[in-house]
């Protein structure tokens, strides 16, 4: 399958969903970067850069089960076979309009859950709930729950752990060894993160591909090795230039953190991201990063951790499906009425 042949709509879709990759890392870049912009470990320039180099290095490691929940999990795939096109680019619209709406307000959102609220609130402007694979989707809602509460209990077992490990240890010796250790951490979590997130681009732009080949309910969903560097580069390039305003958010405002927390941080919520990578589960980064930051946090004491930041991301974790939804369906009534 190539670009050779494809419709108008095709191209501009594919070209969106490239767009959207460029946005979720744009909008991401906090996940990978946030703890060790926090802890000084390196400079916030240094930092994207790698992250952005390990972003790309990810999309190589754990194949492209996720890239099939997303492209024939979420949504029936007869009704994408009779809508095509049309609504799988109101669902890629649906999903980067609310990540720029979010990434205005400096607001840590999935990307993630965009994409999926898009592809449900899409296909439910035509057949309402009938629309949804439920198996797919309630595993990807399951996992709004799942991810932030395991990466916090990993954030804070690692935590602890590391703390009785060293308490004989001088804080400058600890600091000394974390320093280095979080860039390994870093670049573990910014590789976990390029592995799920840029799969969601693949899925949607092997469906456009399938659908303009007719392809989509018979052939084998597998995306093909230029859409797998091209949704990877795209990524990469927005981690690159980064979302400032949601890495303060996530690195200065959630609770403070020393190196040592840090690694134990990203470590934390990478392993989480490997595992259901590994099952093809797309999770969302963001909330599994936020979860591991409160975790560690709390070790020291409850109240360490600033809670009412922490309800406002959870709240704006709460309203990204039925948003991006809501967006993705109305546009797709008014597309399709003309």
């Amino acid at each position: 399958m190539d670009l050779l042949g494809l419709s108008l709509l095709g191209v501009t879709t594919i070209a969106l969903t490239l767009a959207f990759e460029f946005v979720n890392g744009f909008h991401d870049s906090a996940n990978s970067v946030a703890t060790i912009v926090a802890t000084r470990v390196l400079s916030p320039v240094w930092a994207v850069g790698l992250a952005a180099a390990f972003n790309f290095v990810g999309i190589f490691l754990f194949g492209t089960a996720v890239a099939k929940t997303v492209g024939k999990g979420i949504i029936d795939s007869a009704l994408v076979e009779q809508y095509g096109i049309l609504l799988i680019f109101c669902a890629v619209m649906g999903a980067i309009i609310w990540d720029l709406i979010t990434w205005w307000l400096g607001i840590p959102t999935s990307s993630s859950h965009a994409l999926i609220g898009g592809l449900i609130g899409a296909g439910g402007a035509v057949w309402f709930l009938g629309a949804i694979v439920w198996s797919g989707t309630l595993m990807v809602v399951a996992f709004i729950v799942i991810s932030p509460i395991l990466g916090l209990a990993i954030g804070f077992l690692l935590t602890a752990m590391t703390m009785r490990a060293g308490r004989k240890v001088t804080r400058v010796k600890v600091n000394w060894w974390f320093r280095k250790l979080q860039i390994g951490s870093m670049a573990f979590l910014s590789m976990m993160h390029g592995s799920n997130d840029a799969q969601k681009g693949m899925g949607i732009i092997t469906t456009v591909l399938m659908l303009e080949a007719g392809l989509f309910v018979t052939g084998t969903f597998e995306p093909d090795s230029w859409v797998i560097v091209s949704c990877g580069a795209m990524i990469a390039l927005g981690t690159f230039f980064g979302g400032w305003k949601i890495v303060k958010t996530m690195a200065a405002r959630v609770t403070k953190l020393q190196p040592y927390q840090g690694f134990c941080a990203e470590t934390g919520a990478a392993t989480m991201i490997a595992v259901a990578t590994s099952f093809g589960i797309p999770v969302s980064t963001t909330h599994t990063v936020s979860g591991a930051i409160m975790g560690v946090g709390s070790t020291k004491r409850l109240s360490a951790v600033r809670w009412g930041v922490g309800r406002k991301i959870v709240i704006a974790w709460i309203l990204t499906i039925p948003a991006s939804a809501t967006i993705a369906g109305a546009l797709f009534l008014i597309l399709n009425a003309l």
